[in-house]
């Protein structure tokens, strides 16, 4: 399946290189750029992304799907409870976890993904 380049898509393509967002964040972000963009516009062009391998859709809390550019680097996220803050980190625990965790319970791990949530150093201070 191909997509063709349009102006809209490299816009939103544009914004998700810049974080990790809502699609309701990336329609904001986009009429910044472009007033006439709609929100379908955004929708379809998430879905267009997502099924043909570019990004990634994490389910970081029941309400919103946030997207990130696919990445061969692994990475985790820490998750603010407070303003929602989405921040990356790198760290051998899943290296850790695939090696023992599986031949304990002699379970194939396809894929691990590690999600900490608690609070950014902004919202402790306030």
């Amino acid at each position: 399946m191909e997509m063709k380049n349009t102006k809209q898509r490299t816009l939103i393509l544009d914004i998700i290189q810049r974080g990790h967002f809502d699609a309701d964040e990336i329609y904001v972000k986009a009429r910044q750029k472009n007033p006439r963009i709609s929100l379908s516009t955004v929708y379809r062009t998430l879905r267009k992304l997502k099924k043909l391998g570019v990004i990634d859709e994490h389910h970081f809390d029941e309400a919103h799907h946030h997207y990130e550019l696919k990445s061969n680097d692994e990475h985790h996220h820490l998750v603010c409870l407070g303003c929602g803050k989405i921040i990356e980190f790198q760290h051998p625990i899943t290296k850790y976890i695939n090696r023992n965790v599986a031949a304990a319970r002699g379970f194939q791990i396809a894929t691990t993904e590690v999600k900490v949530s608690g609070y950014c150093s902004d919202c402790q201070e306030k």
